[in-house]
């Protein structure tokens, strides 16, 4: 049997295990959940450069005891020069998916690091930055053995990437590294170092801005200093669906937050009362297919929509949407679906604040581009945007499609829950699993985030739209989503394709409980 972690002076959970000791450090020097957060944020961008890292975006959930949740959303807009115009010019029908025509919008993550900050000081004294990045900084010159996932994914898409400036020089000099292979990124940790020394905000209007400027436009980026001095990350409100067990909030769009409360939404309408037999996964299934075709028709940055995303989360709306559901047979699919690749961590401290956190460059290493004498990898998250008609289509300093979502609930029974997962469109899957697992029926967290999982349509590295589940679902239950309709695949077990998900839960007596997923290199990492 699994069984999760518990402790009460604080706890961190993330896919790495350094980035989770990382912030597990601040805890103990008396830092609170978000400078524990920003410490393993900084940490996991060196340790899983290929998840993610500064150079790209985030997103945050921070809760206070006797407070409404709060939400940042720091993602960073196209480029002023990104336009179809520049496109055309360059001979692209399309946005290239890797190299500098890829890196096309601002990275917003040190911005968000910054705003929660900003937002924690009324939490009491705050530690100095140099703290709250020396673990990430020491990682960056010293070295860290390179993961499996890192190795395998180097490997599997070296053609695309090993000719990208910098890539090879920054993390494949010898070749693809093997596992284990000790990578140094002194570049990284100059870079880093200037932001404990400077401030944050030196990476948008400072000397590293300047150095990041002119490396992007050298390149052939169309990204300038102008449109990295004009990005601020920006406090916003969570969405929020209520549920028969309480309240669940995630972000708003760029994101498909909605998404992953409309999927938990419809599923508390369909009557299932037993986890992991068929009406459980079928549920969820055919649920994720009326939440994700909202989403393609309608999300994009909130600034382009004609429709309010919250109104979908409407009691009358997610009733009417729930009648659509046939429980028996499978609706029609494929639609287009939504890549990614990212990281998600949970913190929570003894004074009971927990923070959902996700950070993300899109695809493995991003665009595949390194700063050039920055060490950082910048993210090719615009390449969401179509040069086609419709939601997503190209403007200059337009936000992009984000599947990057971070959930957080407060359950009527006084638990704060944070959860979430890594995996592009597998992500509000994931996360239903994981909280009708645990929340409505009841199995410890631990073994609701290590059972088998399933996933409809594609997710990062991969490009089919069937539902995948691993080979651990029971066979039975296999034939019968097959009769039902669906067009099954079985995957093997504990497979990266499902993400690496994780959870924190803080309980009404201080205990703090917590799930790492076996599928990563993460831990819980407990005072």
């Amino acid at each position: 049997m699994l069984y999760s972690k518990t402790c009460l002076g604080g706890m961190v959970t993330a896919p790495h295990h350094l980035a989770a000791q990382a912030g597990a450090q601040i805890l103990r020097e008396g830092g609170n959940a978000v400078e524990a957060m920003v410490a393993a944020a900084a940490t996991i961008a060196v340790v899983y450069p290929h998840m993610n890292g500064i150079g790209g975006d985030g997103f945050w959930l921070i809760s206070e005891p006797g407070q409404d949740p709060v939400a940042i959303r720091a993602c960073g807009p196209s480029a002023a020069l990104a336009t179809k115009g520049f496109y055309a010019e360059h001979g692209y029908g399309a946005i290239p998916t890797r190299g500098p025509h890829a890196a096309l919008t601002v990275a917003g993550a040190v911005g968000g690091w910054s705003a929660a900050l900003d937002y924690a000081r009324r939490f009491g004294r705050a530690l100095p930055l140099p703290v709250l990045l020396a673990d990430a900084i020491r990682h960056a010159q010293a070295g860290v053995p390179v993961t499996r996932s890192q190795h395998e994914l180097t490997r599997d898409k070296w053609a695309e990437l090993k000719d990208q400036p910098g890539f090879a020089s920054t993390y494949a000099a010898d070749g693809i590294p093997a596992q284990g292979k000790v990578l140094k990124q002194s570049a990284l940790a100059a870079s880093l170092s200037r932001l404990a020394e400077a401030g944050l905000d030196d990476f948008y209007r400072g000397d590293l801005a300047q150095r990041l400027a002119a490396g992007l436009e050298a390149t052939g980026s169309p990204l300038r200093r102008s449109d990295l001095e004009a990005f601020r990350a920006q406090v916003v409100k969570p969405l929020m669906v209520q549920l028969t067990s309480g309240r669940v909030y995630n972000l708003p769009p760029p994101t498909q937050g909605v998404s992953a409360l409309m999927i938990i939404g419809l599923f508390d309408r369909l009557g299932v009362t037993r986890a992991e037999g068929f009406e459980h996964i079928h549920g969820l299934v055919e649920a994720t297919k009326r939440a994700f075709i909202l989403r393609n028709q309608h999300v994009t940055d909130p600034a382009h929509m004609s429709v309010d995303a919250s109104h979908w989360l409407l009691d009358g709306a997610l009733d009417q949407e729930a009648r659509q559901i046939d429980m028996q047979r499978a609706a029609p699919w494929p639609h287009p679906a939504k890549p990614g690749d990212t990281i998600w961590m949970g913190a929570a401290d003894a004074q009971g604040r927990v923070v959902s956190y996700i950070q993300s460059i899109f695809w493995e290493f991003g665009s595949g581009v390194v700063v050039p004498e920055t060490g950082i990898v910048w993210q090719n998250r615009g390449a969401s945007f179509t040069l086609d008609e419709g939601a997503n289509q190209l403007q200059p300093g337009k936000l992009p499609f984000h599947t990057l979502n971070p959930s957080l609930a407060r359950l009527n029974d006084g638990r704060t829950l944070a959860y979430g997962t890594m995996g592009g469109e597998g992500q509000p899957q994931t996360q239903a699993a994981v909280f009708t697992r645990h929340v409505l029926f009841g199995q410890n967290l631990q073994a609701a985030v290590s059972a088998p999982r399933w996933l409809l349509g594609r997710t990062w590295g991969d490009v089919s739209t069937n539902l995948k589940l691993e080979g651990r679902v029971p066979p039975a239950i296999i034939d019968a989503l097959r009769r039902a309709g669906h067009e099954v695949q079985v995957v093997e077990d504990y497979t990266d394709l499902m993400g690496h998900a994780g959870a924190v839960c803080v309980h009404p007596d201080g205990v703090i409980e917590g799930a790492t997923d076996p599928r990563a290199d993460g831990v819980c990492a407990g005072l």
